[in-house]
């Protein structure tokens, strides 16, 4: 049974202007990051235009949108050999989208409340051992201000888990090097505090005073910790090719991302014992089952040291 919602408002408008409305309400009051707002528009756009070729019309209206038409969008996704992810995440946006129609009275009911999406394949996260960390954050040269910088780059996002939009975001006043604290915006714009080890503080001191004077020498006045040689702030882009140049060095893995660092931290913390829900709160999880992918791969690990090393394995 799908829920019913209570009309509020004229619901004459079209799924069009319904869309627009949407995208705006993520941004401004539910504080969405632009790469979310913009990848519900890329979702949501794609299943109007499948309505509109469908229905072969010009614009929807809401009494177009029902369960029957978004079954058959998800029907014709799983038919254009889209990824079962991808699938998932469309039919996401598209039941948010109609929690929101809903709650405008634009929808009397959401159709897309009882359709579920494809079973999802277990991936387990991608992660470097100890060993491969300290290869990869020794590879940066220390002989330039350069290679102080990535190395510190790679520190903080190893030290403290953090992502490497939140990394490229840091502002001096974010960071706290006496108490290796720094205080990091994450998604929805949700702020937390994330920890820094000794050598992480070691090297972001020394990085430091290169930044300084690389603001000299360009005349450059801003507050971004990581800069690039132009004394502008670092791009999440910029960032990923110098982890690929550094992993080329270090003979690493091609496939390692910037990401990878943040499942190696997790990962390593709870090899090391760390309480599940503190790691949650570094990493600046929601929900605690978004947490406990890393439970997986430890148990993992477990079980084929436990197979190799026990007699009676």
């Amino acid at each position: 049974m799908r829920r019913r919602c209570s009309p509020g408002r004229d619901a004459a408008l079209t799924l069009e202007t319904g869309l627009a409305e949407f995208l705006t309400h993520l941004g401004l009051e539910k504080n969405a990051s632009d790469k979310t707002v913009k990848s519900y528009r890329e979702d949501l756009s794609q299943a109007l235009q499948y309505a509109r070729d469908h229905l072969k019309k010009s614009q929807i209206d809401p009494t177009d949108w029902t369960t029957r038409l978004v079954r058959s969008f998800v029907a014709w996704l799983h038919e254009q050999g889209y990824a079962k992810s991808t699938i998932a995440r469309r039919l996401a946006a598209v039941r948010s989208f109609g929690k929101y129609l809903c709650r405008q009275g634009v929808l009397e009911s959401n159709p897309a409340q009882a359709l579920r999406g494809p079973r999802q394949d277990k991936k387990l996260p991608h992660f470097l051992t100890l060993a491969d960390i300290q290869k990869l954050l020794v590879a940066p040269p220390d002989s330039d201000w350069a290679g102080r910088r990535d190395r510190a780059m790679l520190e903080a996002l190893y030290a403290s888990g953090i992502r490497v939009s939140e990394l490229v975001g840091l502002d001096l006043l974010s960071v706290d090097l006496n108490d290796g604290v720094i205080t990091v915006r994450g998604k929805g714009k949700k702020e937390r505090l994330a920890l820094l080890g000794p050598d992480a503080i070691k090297s972001i001191s020394r990085w430091l005073e290169d930044r300084s004077a690389l603001l000299h020498r360009t005349g450059k006045d801003t507050q971004a910790v990581f800069l690039n040689n132009k004394g502008g702030r670092l791009t999440t882009r910029s960032v990923g090719r110098l982890l690929e140049k550094h992993l080329k060095t270090a003979g690493l893995d091609p496939r390692t991302s910037p990401h990878t660092l943040r499942h190696s931290f997790a990962t390593h913390m709870l090899d090391a014992g760390a309480d599940i829900r503190g790691v949650q709160e570094l990493l600046g999880h929601k929900s605690l089952a978004t947490t406990q992918v890393y439970t997986h791969v430890t148990t993992q690990r477990l079980q084929k040291s436990y197979q190799k090393a026990h007699p009676r394995s």
